[in-house]
């Protein structure tokens, strides 16, 4: 926590899936993640059933099967570990162009992040 004080990365605990929302979109936005984000809902039912504190990158393939569960993070997570289990998963689809091709001025692109539970 002391760093995130010293960063300016403090948020009261939400109290309703408005607010968690809020925090996930602001951390996606500001931390550039690419990928599909999922909100818990307040009562944090799936961190509990897959005990993901602090946090963990699940990947769960079609059958409803773990394929892969990352050590805790931030510092857990391989993304070389992650890429290959999706290569795996999706031989067929091309590479995304590296991050130095995209045009500027799409930083205000909304984002969507789908919720967990209604």
């Amino acid at each position: 926590m002391d760093e995130n004080e010293e960063d300016g990365i403090l948020f009261a605990d939400p109290t309703d899936l408005v607010g968690k929302t809020a925090i996930a979109t602001s951390c996606v936005v500001d931390l550039g993640i690419e990928f599909p984000a999922l909100v818990d809902p307040v009562d944090n039912r799936t961190e509990l059933a897959y005990t993901a504190w602090p946090e963990r990158i699940y990947l769960v393939g079609t059958d409803g099967r773990i394929i892969l569960k990352t050590q805790p993070g931030p510092y857990g997570f391989e993304p070389d570990e992650l890429e290959a289990e999706l290569e795996k998963l999706f031989p067929d689809v091309p590479e995304l162009p590296d991050d130095e091709d995209d045009e500027e001025g799409d930083e205000g692109s909304p984002v969507a992040i789908p919720l967990l539970f209604e």
